[in-house]
């Protein structure tokens, strides 16, 4: 199985090598310099743009590739209004710009699961959706994917708000489940499960991906930059791809050519990021890398309508494409 797993993924670095052409953007042999909203701080799970950048990717693809960490940048208008081709989003994030008005289409997947969990202290016995009823969730606020995976598991669950309290706590979940001023919370599943662990708390976990699908993290473009450059979309995709092939196949190298992009990483436990990064992967494999599955598309839109905002279906075919995937 493992000899099986290594040819698969040989298999897909060398058909995405072959998508990237060596030539740079423009004629005069300059590279064309992006900055790319991040919505994060620097992070083993940005890995697969570290490998792409450590390994040349973008370079040979003609791409000066800068990540911008700054949380108050929102990449989302900044792509719709034109001015930045590129944003990493999350799924929900899409159609919430196109019910605006803003002309946005995500061009690839990253994340194949949706990334949020629901965690909560072991004695609190919160096993399944159901067992959330009742109880106070912290989260860090009415807004975003944390929000967003919450709603569809109480969904799921054929529940709605009223029947939990919603506590809005900023991004401290971990403290504060540590401190014991919560006993239930909403997170990545690649993040405060796996640092409260590591401090010897023991959680339960829900995992939205387990009980729906949803359009998760991915790539975000410009209508503009898609019909004026679509040479430069499939560039940067095919560079980030192999980044992202070549991270799944081999994990300690992606954490070592990532250990120079994150600030005071010798000082982080190596196991906890070790896992973190294990834990990404997992949300991150495909058969077919960068490809969107429209059923986790129409989920997200019954999830938004349900909440309410949005309040009407859209064309979801301009949401999304895959068209630039190798």
């Amino acid at each position: 199985m493992f000899r099986k797993y290594v040819l698969i993924m040989l298999g897909i670095t060398l058909a995405l090598s072959g998508c990237i052409g060596n030539s740079p953007t423009n004629g005069s042999g300059e590279l064309t310099k992006i900055s790319l909203p991040m919505g994060y701080i620097p992070n083993i799970q940005f890995a697969p743009f570290y490998v792409a950048i450590e390994k040349g990717y973008f370079r040979e693809a003609g791409i000066e590739l800068e990540m911008d960490y700054k949380f108050e940048t929102d990449g989302v208008a900044l792509v719709g209004a034109g001015d930045l081709p590129f944003a990493v989003v999350s799924g929900e994030q899409v159609l919430l710009a196109r019910a605006q008005g803003l002309p946005v289409t995500y061009v690839a997947a990253w994340y194949q699961q949706y990334p949020v969990s629901v965690v909560a202290k072991s004695e609190a016995e919160v096993l399944i959706p159901q067992d959330l009823k009742g109880k106070k969730i912290g989260l860090p606020g009415l807004f975003g994917a944390n929000y967003i995976g919450l709603r569809a598991l109480l969904f799921e669950a054929e529940m709605s708000e009223s029947d939990v309290t919603l506590d809005s706590i900023g991004f401290n979940q971990v403290e504060l489940l540590a401190a014991g001023g919560q006993d239930v919370i909403v997170g990545y599943a690649a993040n405060e499960p796996i640092q409260l662990r590591a401090r010897g708390i023991p959680v339960t976990e829900i995992r939205v991906a387990e009980y729906v699908q949803l359009a998760s993290n991915g790539i975000l473009a410009s209508e503009t930059i898609i019909s004026e450059n679509p040479d430069l979309v499939r560039r940067f995709i095919g560079a980030f791809l192999k980044g992202l092939a070549d991270t799944i196949a081999n994990p300690e190298e992606a954490f070592e050519l990532s250990e120079s992009h994150i600030p005071n990483f010798a000082d982080l436990d190596r196991a906890v990021q070790s896992e973190i990064l294990a834990t990404s992967i997992l949300q991150w494999k495909a058969e077919h890398l960068g490809h969107s599955d429209p059923q986790a598309w129409e989920n997200m839109q019954d999830i938004l309508l349900e909440m309410g905002l949005i309040t009407e279906e859209m064309d979801l075919s301009k949401a999304f494409t895959n068209e630039f995937i190798p």
